[in-house]
């Protein structure tokens, strides 16, 4: 059973039978797509666990990424106050949930939740785009060693900050270790993703 689920009886359905589902990606919170739930393809994600909705357009059920392969493995469903629009908090796969190819089907949505993997983002393009006076390419062409030793250097300053009861500095530090830890999952093959997924093992 799905963590969350939702009785099909406990929905305020509209007179066309339909309810509004907002879909968020589970691990980074980002707003990926809007789209149409009857209780037919609320009885699908219940059953597959993966998004299911009632195509306006076609008259019929999409499950979503069939064909694409950008299927959404659903993690949570919930009610708002008034129980009549729906959450689905989902693990995106694939490139993305938006049929042009977009990771989201809203642009540039984002938000500050959202920073380690825009910064992810931008790491991986220095990567493939490398750029002059780039710290990043720098670190990319000196490899895993130069990469540990600054993770390493980082993890002390944080450690002295925090004994320093300075949390500006702290502050700093912090972001200083997190970028680095970033450049070496790039450097490792590994995804934000991949973290916070363990993480939420771990709850």
């Amino acid at each position: 059973m799905l963590n969350g689920n939702v009785a099909a009886s406990t929905i305020k359905w509209a007179e066309n039978g339909l309810i509004p589902a907002i879909v968020q990606d589970y691990y980074t919170g980002r707003v990926l797509m809007l789209a149409y739930v009857n209780e037919e393809s609320l009885t699908f994600m219940q059953e597959k666990g993966e998004t299911c909705f009632w195509s306006r357009s076609r008259k019929e059920l999409w499950h979503k990424g069939a064909t694409s392969g950008d299927i959404q493995k659903i993690k949570t469903m919930a009610l708002d106050c008034d129980n009549d629009t729906l959450l689905i908090q989902v693990e995106q796969m694939g490139k993305g949930a938006c049929h042009t190819g977009d990771y989201t089907c809203f642009g540039n949505e984002d938000g500050e939740f959202n920073i380690l993997h825009h910064d992810f983002e931008i790491i991986k393009e220095r990567a493939a785009d490398p750029q002059k006076d780039s710290y990043t390419n720098y670190l990319l062409d000196k490899g895993i060693d130069k990469i540990c030793k600054k993770v390493g250097e980082e993890s002390a300053e944080i450690i002295i900050a925090a004994k320093n009861k300075n949390q500006q500095e702290l502050t700093a530090e912090i972001a200083d270790l997190t970028y680095h830890l970033l450049v070496l999952m790039h450097e490792c093959g590994l995804r934000p993703r991949d973290v916070a997924s363990e993480l939420a093992k771990r709850l």
